[in-house]
């Protein structure tokens, strides 16, 4: 059977069942009741008849005027009793509705009533089953000289209560009616939520979807019409980095920016870039509805960190690769010069031509870059001005630069400063000042790496100075901008540093961005010759690979 046949089975059992027990409750009560209330009718109607002095004398006098049967009779005509009964105090009839009976002894115990005693009950006697009240009677003088019995047929009381259980029963007819045709509008009202779904579907469904979605390795986040969180999986919270408890509005979460905004929209999103944390997500956003209702809208969230860091390696060393091709087919050109200086015996322009390119790399980048040792920063900032010079900007290492050692973490690094770099080189391209520059200094605290990043640009407005970290701000209009700080920031911070806006700019440079990236260096030999000769090593690998 069905399981909402089964409910409705049992709800209808259980009215029946109830309605039932009541009925019965009631009817007893109603029975109990009914006799109480004849009973204490033959009691009172017994009273007033024993409270007739004149009765009491007469049947002291054994009734010689034969009153006593005609007061009897009056009495039971005006109540409507079964009988009125009157005896001496040998219980013998001296007043009863069938004059055949008078004389004899009654057929019930008079012994209460005669020592002085009320009694009431139900008792069978020559007329029948009644509802009897027994005084006794008194003389003048208070002495007990009779007593005084009246009955009420029970044939009267069964009436009475056959009648209430009549009305009783019709009500709880109408209820049990009523109750099965609600339980009824019931079943089917459950019948429709659940898609007539039996509980073990239900079941299955609900073991199904939990399954599904904290099994899969995406994060879903589902929201209602109103904006409130219906659902949100492990591998989601994981994500976000954020407790999603459910039916919390998405306005009170701290959710990314992007994040937020795609949710609150109306449209799809697509492939959508967010840094959350020390996470970088690609979100999708899709509306639901079903028959035209907006149900709300999901979200699905991918980690692409190590993506995005397998990415952020491969074009550092796209750049370095490209800067070393360019060295190398440079250098060859300058062989090519020398070689032909030297073949046509002038020497002296071969020591000029030597000396010139002796001081190129360092005219190139700045008299800081001498004091940078690390060959993979060189070649980087070397990319960099490259571009720099593209776009018009000059880009210079700052005479307070000094890193000894190399880098360890050159992904980490290069997407801190690379987003520096070019972050600058856009705002100095697009600044007021000229000529446009960059400035970059590069200074090691053991195996920190502090880094300072300045340009000529107009520099960062106030309305942005609190959240020019935030993702989607940016001072630039366009799509796919305001990326770039939050990712050095997050590159940073996973290392356990940070970056920051030192100085927002003012009238003699644009804006002042500072890093600090520790345990990025490797730790410096004592002997600075010793750090020197590494310092060649590496350039010579770095120049081999480029070849």
């Amino acid at each position: 059977m069905p399981f909402l046949r089964q409910v409705l089975a049992l709800q209808i059992g259980l009215l029946v069942l109830v309605v039932g027990v009541g009925f019965a409750l009631v009817g007893w009560l109603l029975d109990t009741t009914l006799d109480h209330q004849y009973e204490q009718r033959a009691l009172a109607v017994a009273r007033s008849v024993a409270s007739d002095d004149t009765l009491g004398e007469a049947v002291e006098r054994d009734d010689p005027e034969h009153v006593v049967q005609a007061k009897a009779e009056r009495a039971r005509l005006a109540t409507g009793a079964l009988f009125v009964v009157v005896t001496d105090e040998n219980g013998l009839r001296l007043a009863h509705p069938n004059p055949d009976e008078l004389g004899k002894r009654v057929s019930t115990d008079p012994s209460g009533p005669l020592s002085g005693r009320e009694v009431v009950n139900v008792e069978r006697g020559t007329l029948g089953l009644s509802a009897r009240g027994k005084v006794p009677l008194r003389d003048r003088a208070d002495r007990i000289v009779g007593e005084v019995s009246v009955g009420f047929d029970a044939d009267e009381i069964d009436a009475a209560l056959l009648l209430l259980l009549g009305i009783a029963g019709a009500f709880a007819g109408g209820a049990l009616l009523l109750g099965v045709a609600g339980s009824t509008l019931l079943i089917r009202l459950l019948k429709r939520r659940t898609l007539g779904l039996e509980p073990h579907d239900l079941a299955e469904l609900m073991r199904e979807r939990e399954a599904v979605l904290h099994g899969i390795g995406e994060g879903v986040l589902a929201v209602d019409a109103t904006g409130h969180v219906s659902m949100c999986n492990r591998e989601a919270a994981r994500l976000l980095g954020v407790a999603v408890p459910a039916g919390a509005h998405v306005d009170t979460l701290d959710l990314p920016p992007r994040l937020r905004a795609a949710l609150a929209g109306d449209g799809e999103a697509d492939n959508l870039i967010a840094v959350a944390g020390d996470r970088v997500l690609v979100a999708n956003q899709r509306v639901v509805r079903r028959d035209g209702t907006d149900l709300g809208r999901v979200l699905t969230l991918r980690d692409r960190t190590d993506l995005e860091t397998l990415t952020r390696e491969l074009d550092s060393v796209r750049g370095l690769t490209d800067a070393l091709r360019a060295q190398r087919h440079e250098f060859a050109n300058r062989l090519h010069t020398l070689s032909g200086l030297l073949q046509t015996n002038h020497t002296r322009e071969a020591v000029e031509y030597l000396q010139a390119l002796s001081d190129g790399p360092v005219a190139a980048l700045g008299t800081g870059a001498e004091a940078i040792r690390d060959p993979y920063l060189h070649a980087f900032l070397s990319a960099k001005t490259a571009r720099a010079q593209e776009k018009a900007v000059t880009l210079r290492v700052g005479e307070t630069s000094w890193v000894p050692g190399k880098v360890v973490a050159p992904v980490e690094v290069t997407t801190v400063l690379g987003n520096l770099v070019d972050n600058a080189i856009e705002a100095a391209r697009l600044g007021g000042r000229r000529p446009a520059g960059v400035e970059v200094d590069l200074l090691a605290d053991g195996r920190t790496l502090h880094v300072s990043v300045v340009d000529t640009g107009d520099g960062v407005p106030n309305r942005l100075r609190d959240a020019v970290f935030a993702e989607g701000v940016s001072t630039r209009d366009g799509e796919s901008r305001g990326l770039g700080l939050a990712l050095a920031r997050q590159a940073a911070r996973s290392l356990g540093g940070d970056v920051e806006l030192a100085d927002p700019g003012g009238a003699d440079h644009g804006a002042v961005f500072v890093a600090r990236l520790p345990q990025v260096l490797a730790e410096t030999a004592s002997d600075p010759a010793e750090g020197g000769h590494e310092a060649a090593e590496g350039a010579g690998d770095a120049a081999e690979v480029g070849s």
